[in-house]
């Protein structure tokens, strides 16, 4: 039984005397051994392992995990010489050395290691040290040797031009000091190269992969917080991903995958659109299953930008042509492209009874959904298309969109897909590549 079981095991009356029979220096070296409060997933795992690769959801701990483990090394090993290697130097100071749950913050006052910014560097008294990297620069990882090394995100790190895979390369050929190397990665999984190769080479990497859910650490989790993910993520595919841990496997023959869409996401748009138009797919019926409402902009730099999910779902017509006047207005659209086959003129009535003045603009389609999804795909292949966040049920839906004309993913239709392919069609593909249309 681990030691967090036992404290789990007694009573609170019991656990008061225990603690207040120590002594301060005893308080003190309770409170920072990380085996008093770690749950089993937080724990490095036994035996002779190479790689230790925690692969869990939101709120896990891994952080915690990582920097124990990497407190841990240095305080037994006065020659640990450990690389830290986050998706970008920001991150992995902020992150794995700064933050909330980062090594600084995991050590007693009487025993902080010194960090030195300018260096990347951080010292323990004992001698031990420990390097920032940032895995957007692979050549810097080629050279400098180390005993054990830490890498944060490692499914967030950057895939162009196969960044990702020669950090991770040139670091393990660099791990050559000491007698007992080894490598611990934290990351919520994503369907990206690097992250497959490693469960794919688990057997002959001497790989240990630790899973879990956010829940695993409920104990230490705001419920607001807990409350907001499953908000979120909780009625998708994604939230296997993001809350449970689990690499979602793509549909065969999908138009986009998860690999695509990861590719394709920029949380941090350094391109102000010039253009905005918001793409809706109303409901067929007046109280069906969602409304799609899919806000994209286009930039200087001729990029999309996939910029909000506005969807509602199961709503009155008056409330989702109100869901769109919001939209167009919070957003300052500068076209709202609706899908009117079934009832163009209800549509156009509802909308602008929401608002007159809506700049609208109603389609017919004249191809199935995925016909006239492809061309769209086509432009996130090319990387002519971005999402500037992660919107869980809209990418559930894109990777359930079959080339052969079909649909495979979560609920009747792909509502938002289709409106997301509407904005894109008006925004990318030029006049003779989009449907007709009237002006309303």
């Amino acid at each position: 039984m681990s030691r967090p079981e036992v404290w789990a095991r007694l009573k609170e009356e019991e656990l008061a005397d225990h603690v207040d029979g120590m002594s301060e220096g005893e308080l003190g070296e309770f409170a920072y051994d990380f085996q008093n409060h770690a749950h089993d997933g937080q724990l490095p795992p036994e035996g002779d392992w190479y790689i230790w690769l925690v692969m869990a959801g939101r709120g896990f701990g891994k952080t915690r995990a990582g920097s124990e483990w990497v407190r841990s090394i240095a305080d037994n090993d006065p020659q640990a010489r450990i690389a830290l290697v986050a998706a970008s130097l920001g991150e992995a100071r902020a992150v794995m050395v700064e933050g909330e749950s980062g090594i600084i913050a995991c050590c007693a006052p009487d025993k902080r290691p010194t960090f030195e910014p300018s260096l990347r560097r951080i010292s323990w008294p004992n001698g031990a040290m420990a390097t920032l990297y940032s895995a957007a620069e692979p050549e810097a990882l080629r050279g400098p040797q180390h005993s054990h090394a830490w890498c944060d995100e490692v499914a967030k790190w950057s895939n162009s031009h196969e960044r990702a895979t020669r950090s991770w390369d040139n670091l393990l050929l660099g791990l050559r000091l000491g007698r007992d190397q080894r490598v611990m990665a934290t990351t919520t999984p994503r369907a990206v190269p690097l992250l497959r190769r490693l469960l794919d080479e688990k057997r002959t990497q001497g790989l240990v992969l630790t899973s879990g859910t956010t829940r695993d650490n409920a104990a230490n989790l705001p419920t607001k917080f807990l409350a907001a993910m499953d908000a979120e993520f909780g009625n998708s595919a994604l939230g296997l991903q993001e809350l449970d841990g689990m690499l979602l496997d793509d549909i065969e023959g999908a138009l986009w995958n998860r690999a695509l869409i990861e590719r394709c996401r920029n949380d941090a748009l350094g391109d102000p659109p010039l253009r905005i138009v918001i793409g809706v797919d109303p409901p067929a019926s007046s109280r069906g299953d969602e409304c799609g409402i899919m806000v994209c902009g286009l930039g200087a730099g001729g990029v999309a930008q996939v910029l909000a999910d506005c969807s509602v779902e199961k709503p009155t017509p008056e409330r989702w042509a109100r869901a769109v006047a919001q939209a167009a207005q919070v957003w300052n659209a500068d076209r709202v492209v609706a899908e009117a086959n079934q009832g163009g003129d209800m549509v156009a009535s509802v909308l602008r009874a929401a608002d007159l003045a809506l700049p609208l603009k109603l389609v017919h389609a004249s191809r199935g959904k995925a016909a006239r999804a492809e061309p769209v795909a086509a432009l996130y292949e090319s990387g002519r298309v971005v999402h500037a966040d992660m919107f869980a049920l809209l990418e559930d839906q894109l990777c359930g969109l079959m080339a052969g004309g079909t649909y495979e993913g979560p609920g009747n239709s792909p509502d938002r897909a289709d409106a997301l392919v509407w904005a894109l069609s008006e925004l990318m593909l030029g006049k003779n590549a989009r449907p007709r249309i009237r002006n309303i």
